[in-house]
């Protein structure tokens, strides 16, 4: 007999871009059939110890954030695996890969240990921890990334800290090319992009806040395209945000780079303008762009030229967001509205519920070698059940995570997550 039987439900199936009536069923914690025809006699061809009637709400694989922040070790007053693990299951998150901009940075094989037991006992969406690429993300020394990979390392990165020194990026994509490690990049330009507030142009004029051009960002993907050329190394580009960086990533991947992008579920949503009078929940890095930036960047969402969504989860505690806007930390919270905002590009017309699966699961399930993000035969049962539909008002409040910094506060959402299952067992919803 099998395990779970999902009856009446619309499955979202981000491999063929399908979006149909169906059933899915699920045994030892995996899929082992799905179903689009006769749903009628379902329940007999397929009995199971539970049958849940989605009542013809979505049923799509779990969503795998990359660059969600868990302030421990260090800050855990701002977000702990416990509540980054209970807000991820209601947002409908079922892998958070973490980042290592902890304090102390994630740069050693005991660090990440520590990482990987407190994650274990802690939460119950699945967590892959990424580490740092130089010791102390500062850009001088690369870590022993062949040890971090045996201790579990997915990825390397330092974060928002751009690598200035060239040779020793070169060295360390070198190292990492030669253990298949992969490299994320964050693609700004660091001294155009120090002390920086917003995105240049009028609305950083009228507002007196020190603005960053947007070409900082084209001039850092060049740098690193530059440096794949040199080194064959398996790269990410964190987010890209802008118009001009478009052009580059497009020809770089027609060379036959392997390399694939990201963009922030913020940066996909909202533009310059919603600063408004100063407000620093919508202080971001990089900063929020043009009207006409994002919808480039939706576009090329679309079209698969940027592979994957993320929410960039930064929980940042209340006393370093209400300072000065130019004094304020930059980041937001998203691994609860990382779906509800996504759905605003569905509600437009934009995207595709399948399409955004396909960046939200499918693609970063790929890029890290992972076998969930799909429906099919075989796949881990890490599922999700929503409502696209169903409208709310946020409060972030009612956030679970530690931190409440999001700057979707009081806005008018759709889409309410019902349940959320990894490997089969129930996490979130239900009774």
């Amino acid at each position: 007999m099998n395990d779970i039987l999902f009856t009446n439900a619309r499955l979202i199936d981000p491999v063929t871009l399908q979006d149909v009536k169906g059933a899915l069923v699920v045994k030892d914690g995996v899929i082992v059939a799905t179903v689009t025809e006769a749903l009628d006699t379902v329940a007999a061809n397929y009995p199971a110890r539970d049958v849940i009637d989605c009542g013809g709400m979505c049923l799509a694989p779990g969503i795998v954030d990359i660059g969600v922040k868990v302030s421990e070790p260090g800050e855990r007053h701002k977000e702990s695996f416990r509540s980054a693990g209970r807000a991820a299951a209601a947002g409908g998150v079922t892998t958070i890969v973490t980042r290592p901009d902890t304090l102390p940075s994630i740069d050693t094989p005991e660090t990440l240990e520590f990482v990987a037991r407190r994650a274990a006992t802690d939460t119950a969406v699945r967590v892959l921890p990424m580490a740092a690429l130089t010791k102390g993300r500062e850009g001088r020394e690369m870590t022993e990334i062949g040890f971090l990979m045996d201790a579990g390392a997915v990825a390397f990165t330092d974060c928002d800290h751009v690598v200035a020194d060239t040779k020793v990026y070169s060295r360390a994509l070198t190292y990492a090319r030669s253990l298949g490690a992969l490299v994320i990049g964050h693609v700004q330009e660091p001294i155009l992009s120090k002390g920086a507030s917003v995105t240049s142009g009028k609305f950083a004029s009228l507002r007196g806040l020190p603005g960053v051009s947007a070409m900082a960002e084209r001039m850092g993907l060049d740098r690193d395209i530059s440096l794949l050329e040199m080194t064959g190394a398996k790269y990410h580009a964190d987010q890209i945000t802008t118009a001009r960086a478009l052009p580059a990533l497009e020809r770089a991947k027609r060379n036959g780079l392997d390399i694939t992008a990201g963009v922030g579920i913020h940066h996909l949503t909202l533009n310059e303008f919603d600063v408004a009078d100063y407000r620093t929940f919508f202080k971001l890095k990089p900063p929020l762009r043009s009207e006409d930036d994002r919808i480039a960047v939706i576009e090329a969402v679309k079209s698969g030229l940027i592979d994957i969504i993320c929410s960039m989860h930064t929980p940042q505690d209340e006393e370093s967001k209400r300072l000065p806007f130019e004094e304020a930390a930059s980041g937001a919270v998203g691994l609860e509205t990382l779906l509800p905002a996504a759905l605003r590009l569905y509600h437009s017309g934009m995207l595709t519920l399948p399409e955004l699966f396909r960046a939200m699961s499918l693609n970063p399930s790929r890029r890290l070698g992972l076998a969930t993000g799909r429906l099919l035969d075989g796949a881990p049962a890490d599922l999700i059940l929503f409502d696209p539909d169903a409208p709310f008002i946020m409060d972030r409040f009612k956030l679970q995570s530690k931190s409440k910094n999001t700057p979707f506060d009081g806005a008018r959402l759709e889409g309410k997550v019902h349940g959320t299952w990894v490997a089969g067992t129930r996490i979130f919803g239900g009774a």
